[in-house]
Parts: C-alpha cells; sequence; structure tokens
C-alpha cells in the first residue's frame, strides 16, 4: 500500500511540476522574437517605408513600418504577423499588397525587433488598438483591411470583433491556441494554464465585415480542419480559401495564392505579374544574424 502511495505522490508531483514549467515557460514556447538594435535600418528593394515608434500607456515601444504603393493608396492592410523573427523579414511580403495599391502596416509585437515591454495577452490586443485608432488618422476605417496570419490570425480576429475595417483575412488560423497546444500536451490542465488562449472562435462571431480564411490543405502544424470549422463559426461572412498543397509557411510560393489575394481585394480575377509578389522568398523559422 505504501508503495502505492508513493508512486501516485511521485506521479502527482511530476505532473504538478510540469503544469507550473509549462505556465513560466510557455512564452518562450511560443514566442520566437528576433531582437534588433535601436539603431538598426530596415532595407528593401524597389519598396518605399517609413519607420514609426509608437509609445505606449505604460512605457513600451511598438516600432513598425509603413509600406506604401507607388500611387494614391485604395486603403491600408494592417498585417498581424507569425510568432517568428521581427518585420525586418516580414517586411519582404507587404509587395503583396503594394503592388495592388494598398498601405501595409506592420509592427513588431512586443520583445520582437525594436519593440519594448512586457508580453501579455492583454497587452499585445491593447497595443493593437492602439495603432488601429492611429491608422484611422490617415485612412478611412471602410477602407481597413485586417490581415492575420498564424499567431497574428487571433489577434486579428479580436480586433476585427471590436472595430468596423472593410475586411478580415485569416491566413492559417487556428481555432484557439489552447487547441492547437492540446495536441502536443493532451493531459496538461491547458484552460487553467494557457496565458495566450487567443480563442480566436469565440472573436469571429462578433466580427461584422466579410471574413476570409486562406489555409494550406497540407499544413501539418495548424490543420487545414481547423479552418473549415472557423468557416462555420460565422457562415454568412466567411469564405474559405483552400491552397491546395499548401503547408504552413508556403503560401506565398503558390500563385493560386496570390490569385487569391487579388480577387479578395479587387473583387475580380486578373493575370498576375508574379514578378511583383513575394512569390519567390522563403520563410524560414531560423532567426538571422544580424551584422552590426
Amino acid at each position: 500500500m505504501t508503495y502505492w502511495v508513493s508512486t501516485i505522490l511521485t506521479i502527482l508531483a511530476i505532473y504538478v511540476g510540469i503544469s507550473i514549467a509549462l505556465y513560466y515557460l510557455q512564452d518562450y514556447m511560443l514566442f520566437k522574437p528576433e531582437k534588433l538594435p535601436k539603431d538598426f535600418q530596415f532595407n528593401y528593394d524597389n519598396q518605399k517605408f517609413k519607420e514609426y515608434n509608437l509609445e505606449t500607456r505604460d512605457g513600451a515601444t511598438i516600432n513598425g513600418l509603413l509600406f506604401m504603393p507607388s500611387g494614391k493608396p485604395k486603403g491600408t492592410v494592417l498585417y498581424l504577423k507569425g510568432n517568428s523573427k521581427s518585420i525586418k523579414g516580414w517586411g519582404k511580403f507587404a509587395v503583396d499588397f503594394t503592388r495592388l495599391g494598398y498601405n501595409v502596416l506592420m509592427g513588431d509585437y512586443r520583445g520582437f525587433g525594436k519593440s519594448t515591454g512586457k508580453r501579455s495577452q492583454k497587452a499585445i490586443k491593447r497595443d493593437l488598438q492602439v495603432i488601429y485608432n492611429k491608422m484611422k488618422e490617415f485612412t478611412a476605417e471602410e477602407n481597413i483591411i485586417i490581415y492575420g496570419r498564424s499567431l497574428g490570425s487571433g489577434f486579428a480576429a479580436k480586433l476585427a470583433s471590436t472595430n468596423n475595417p472593410r475586411l478580415l483575412i485569416l491566413d492559417a488560423p487556428y481555432y484557439s491556441l489552447t487547441k492547437v497546444t492540446a495536441r502536443y500536451m493532451p493531459f496538461m490542465p491547458l484552460s487553467i494554464l494557457m496565458k495566450y488562449p487567443l480563442p480566436t472562435y469565440k472573436w469571429l462571431k462578433y466580427v461584422q465585415c466579410p471574413i476570409h480564411i486562406i489555409h494550406g490543405t497540407k499544413d501539418k502544424l495548424i490543420p487545414f480542419k481547423t479552418s473549415v470549422k472557423l468557416a462555420q463559426v460565422n457562415p454568412k461572412l466567411t469564405k474559405l480559401h483552400p491552397v491546395i498543397g499548401g503547408g504552413h509557411k508556403n503560401l506565398n510560393t503558390f500563385e493560386s495564392y496570390h490569385a487569391m489575394l487579388q480577387e479578395i481585394l479587387e473583387d475580380e480575377a486578373k493575370k498576375i505579374d508574379l514578378s511583383t509578389t513575394s512569390i519567390n522568398v522563403i520563410h524560414s523559422s531560423k532567426k538571422s544574424k544580424i551584422k552590426p
């Protein structure tokens, strides 16, 4: 009897220890930031952009870039990126929108790039609302498009649910971050432990603008069936766009992806000059070395 009691207590202690470690280490597991020195100079071939720094009420600085088309902009795309690297690399995808005549606003989350401040789900949501409010100073809200990629899809859904943008576009979204984590840790009490539950499905219920979901059919990190399920949350406003054969990080290498974007933004299909897109950009999760 003593042996079994001791074994149960040991297992319980290990379980509690893993739970505590998961709670305190999840920031390191979830976010893969690339930090940039304050004097880092952004450089993009054939792209016009401005750098900005937004001071938050708690003293943090949110660094970002505003990419601009060659002519008068039709609107502004707020691009909420994934969980890795910084806007230094993500900026290469701005061409997919500027070529169609749109501004693209990209910002680094707290702790990424040149952005500072203590990161939390509440803080990031607050930061994005401040950025959105600033956007309305130079773009009418009916011309604002929110684009959320992977991790950014949850935040994009939340932002769209409390505002009135023209469109919401989700790229490889998750049902909730708790659900994604549960695939790898099915026996952990994640509903209690997750500091970033990001329930995309809950926020989508309150979105009142058209919703477009783009997802690769061979995505191994966030399965395509996730978007099928999400498309049923607010079905009257949602359209699902499958990229046949697409994975999680390579949708931009498919011509069909660029055709979808063009059709979504311009309401019509046209022949695409792929040389003006990001089709040859390879997205890597590896951190690039920053030369001084």
